[in-house]
């Protein structure tokens, strides 16, 4: 509570001061690309040994459903990095997995591993002297995307402190990238925290991600020089300034694992498949083959006058695939506003006769309620044009088992991606919504493979849904009904919404009159 209020003491004299200390120079940071693959390092050698010798399609892959396994998978290919690391993401939390993750990048930058680590700025506060103390190693860069003028503070306290500049800063990079020599690649919507990979008390997040080799790699390696190279992207030393000698000392110290269960992981994950560590000492990876395409947002999104109201490549990608969809379109996104141009493409879908579905987070498991309450008012439409709506339920889906082992947490949806014609399958880091549409830069990916997609619906929908409250229309034509599905295979109909709250409910009604729907 003390810490709270100093933040909103701290937001508040800053408005009142019009305080926003103004960025340091920039500088011309040095250009660099990615490096490619080497045959004859290990990873890429194994990469080559994955693949069948009659297959022809460019590209494996292999989903990363668990996040026990999708976490293990990370240190496993960074603890084998002969060459190179290439790293981007939007949240590195100050806790076990993120210390972990930084502590995996320092130790192979000590060995001669060329590391680049590429963080949006908005949560890098935490962290920054453990930023500062990595990049003081010669072998390691790290640079800091669209950096906010007040270096400390909350999120909250800093974005209130940095106000005058706001129509830049709210632009983030959300995109969520790991290349390992040039040769493996893993990438979809975690972020590098414990609430990821099934290691937080509280609530831990569904999520999905790909890892991959082949062609898309070096399509991947593009896509981050291309945010590596921006003039969005300042070098970590111009605005965290240098390491202190305490700082480097400390560093082992600070990112030592506290946790004896953090690398821990099942014999199999949800989907029968060995960790990937396990296949590495083998010497080959299971993978499905198939083609893809990198669908990058331009670094340039992040700029205040980017043009306003035209989706990113991300989207524009994800909405292109369902524009062209045969039979079915499968769709799960933590937070979905689809707005205008993405709901008119479902309605017209459905009356093509294509079947569609659409997986989100419930009131109870949502991390964003304001967002949940912007896109509540659509439900009844989309049921109505025959939409098949499902929303998690926080406990449900902790008991089925389906997700992984939950503890006493409950359970988040954060998997954002799309099936389509059980061909196709979009991963990446694009939530449907107007920020990942038109504010965020994001990253997608479309990988034209059967094998793949099937398994990603396995995932979904492997329990039959019991872990989510199915909705339909009342009797009346005009209420909504949640259903649920017990072991018993007894169906609980709720007339009133799951886990309401109704102060809950008058806060965010207050909050929507400041926030646009357009900004969620």
């Amino acid at each position: 509570m003390k810490r709270r209020m100093r933040n909103v003491l701290m937001a508040l004299l800053g408005l009142a001061l019009g305080a926003c200390a103004g960025l340091p120079p920039r500088g011309t940071p040095c250009a660099s690309q990615a490096l490619a693959a080497d045959d004859e390092l290990p990873l890429a050698r194994i990469a080559q040994a994955s693949r069948p010798a009659h297959e022809t399609l460019p590209s494996g892959f292999r989903l990363l459903p668990s996040g026990e396994s999708a976490f293990a998978a990370r240190i496993a290919l960074a603890e084998r990095a002969a060459r190179s690391i290439d790293a981007q993401y939007y949240h590195v939390h100050d806790d076990d997995a993120g210390r972990a993750l930084l502590r995996a990048l320092h130790h192979a930058a000590q060995r001669g591993v060329r590391v680049r680590l590429l963080v949006d700025d908005l949560y890098s506060a935490p962290i920054a002297d453990l930023l500062r103390a990595l990049a003081a190693q010669p072998q390691a860069q790290v640079r800091l995307f669209n950096p906010l003028p007040v270096r400390g503070g909350s999120p909250l306290a800093r974005l209130a402190l940095s106000w005058p500049e706001f129509e830049r800063i709210n632009h983030r990079m959300h995109n969520k990238l790991l290349i390992v020599d040039g040769a493996v690649a893993i990438y979809g919507g975690r972020n590098i925290g414990n609430a990821y990979f099934m290691r937080d008390g509280e609530a831990n997040f569904i999520d999905l991600d790909v890892l991959s080799t082949g062609a898309v790699v070096r399509e991947l390696a593009g896509a981050f020089d291309l945010y590596w190279n921006s003039d969005r992207v300042w070098p970590a030393r111009a605005v965290l300034g240098e390491a202190s000698d305490a700082e480097r000392a400390a560093f082992d110290g600070r990112t030592a694992a506290t946790r004896a269960d953090l690398l821990q992981e099942p014999p199999r994950d949800v989907l029968g498949q060995t960790p990937v560590a396990t296949q590495l000492a083998a010497g080959r990876l299971r993978l499905h083959f198939g083609a893809a395409r990198v669908a990058p947002d331009a670094p340039a999104k992040a700029s205040a006058a980017s043009v306003p109201g035209q989706p990113g490549a991300a989207m524009r990608a994800q909405l292109e695939i369902i524009e062209v969809a045969r039979s079915d379109v499968a769709l799960s996104s933590p937070y979905f506003l689809p707005g205008g141009l993405g709901l008119q493409l479902l309605l017209d879908a459905r009356q093509r006769g294509i079947q569609s579905l659409v997986l989100t987070n419930s009131l109870g498991s949502t991390d964003e309620p304001l967002v949940y309450f912007a896109y509540a008012p659509h439900r009844a439409e989309m049921l109505r044009q025959g939409i098949e709506l499902y929303e998690l339920a926080p406990t449900l889906a902790r008991e089925s088992g389906g997700f992984g082992r939950f503890g006493s947490s409950i359970a988040r949806l954060h998997a954002k991606l799309a099936v389509v014609d059980r061909r196709w399958l979009l991963v990446g880091s694009v939530n449907f919504d107007a920020r990942s549409a038109m504010i965020n830069t994001e990253m997608g990916v479309a990988i034209d493979c059967p094998a793949l997609a099937l398994e990603a619906m396995r995932v979904l929908a492997g329990d039959g849904f019991r872990s989510m409250y199915r909705l339909r229309i009342g009797a009346d034509g005009q209420s909504l009904e949640w259903l649920s599905n017990g072991a018993d295979g007894r169906v609980q109909v709720f007339t009133r919404e799951p886990h309401d709250d109704l102060w809950l409910r008058l806060r965010l009604q207050l909050q929507s009159l400041f926030v646009g729907e357009n900004q969620l």
